[in-house]
């Protein structure tokens, strides 16, 4: 019995020692690994991308990770990592050193209002979604709606979709003090329980739990952002400590490919960089695109 035992802990002993080890072997002896950094909004995009790309390239492991815009862009300047996950333009990030950097733009991501039902709001006019997120209308019977009192939710501050919304939705102003989150799931919660709720999140976390108002008579929708008839989206970038090398740039060429651009990016919510009709720089200035 007590022999039994121990032939019985050798083996997990051993079985534990030969997993540890492949693991380890699969670390240091792969012929190629690509770290990505930075956005929560791009990450699930870059994961199925890489788990894709490793799919059809032996030895090629892509490990991506979250942390947020500012944490993406910050080692990615330091050489840490391999990409670095962006919902901002690198020159918009105090302590960024944007000469250093070289933007991959690889989609475009939608950001709309999201309201709770009982608000009985169906359109706003941005200045009136500005006064409500200022809290110059704390009722929304002001606007429209029934006579409820308007619940603000934000998103942390530092994320990338608060920054969109505050720019392009709320023409720079900053949203006044509320209870914030940090996970779009988690405020679409939120908003679609509370009554008088309202906040904001990207088109892929739009559902029929909430009401998404139009936007001066515009609906919130990828064809109204190619077009740039809808104002409040963002690019999602890929940043690299200067030129990247033959791997990486590989890597990006394959985000950027056809097959990625009309299958994963629509699928998980994004638009394709390749469908917009318009570019806009970071200071707004609309071009079209051929």
């Amino acid at each position: 019995m007590k022999r039994s035992w121990l032939i019985s802990a050798a083996i997990v002993l051993v079985a534990g020692g030969l997993l540890t080890w492949g693991y380890a072997s699969r670390e240091t002896n792969s012929g190629v690994n690509i770290t990505a950094v930075g956005s929560t909004a791009l990450q699930p995009l870059v994961e199925a991308a890489g788990e894709d790309y490793a799919g059809k390239n032996m030895g090629v492991f892509v490990n991506v990770q979250g942390g947020g815009t500012g944490t993406g862009l910050a080692q990615v300047q330091q050489g840490a990592v391999d990409l670095g996950n962006s919902d901002m333009f690198a020159e918009e990030k105090n302590g960024i050193d944007a000469d250093k950097l070289v933007d991959h733009k690889v989609a475009v991501v939608g950001i709309a209002p999201m309201i709770n039902k009982e608000a009985n709001i169906t359109n706003l006019t941005q200045n009136q979604l500005i006064d409500i997120f200022t809290k110059k209308v704390t009722n929304w019977k002001q606007v429209g709606g029934a006579d409820l009192p308007i619940v603000l939710v934000n998103r942390v501050a530092g994320s990338g979709t608060r920054a969109t919304f505050e720019k392009w939705g709320l023409k720079g102003a900053e949203s006044a003090d509320a209870q914030e989150q940090d996970s779009s799931g988690m405020v679409r919660s939120i908003v679609s329980t509370t009554p008088g709720a309202v906040s904001y999140a990207a088109f892929a976390y739009l559902d029929d739990t909430v009401s998404v108002p139009t936007l001066d008579g515009v609906a919130a929708n990828d064809t109204t952002v190619k077009t740039g008839k809808w104002p409040i989206w963002s690019y999602e970038h890929i940043y690299t400590k200067g030129k990247p090398n033959k791997e990486v740039q590989s890597f990006l060429n394959y985000i950027n490919s056809e097959h990625i651009q009309k299958t994963l990016v629509p699928q998980l919510g994004y638009i394709s960089i390749h469908d917009m009709k318009i570019s806009r720089s970071m200071d707004g200035k609309i071009t079209a695109v051929n």
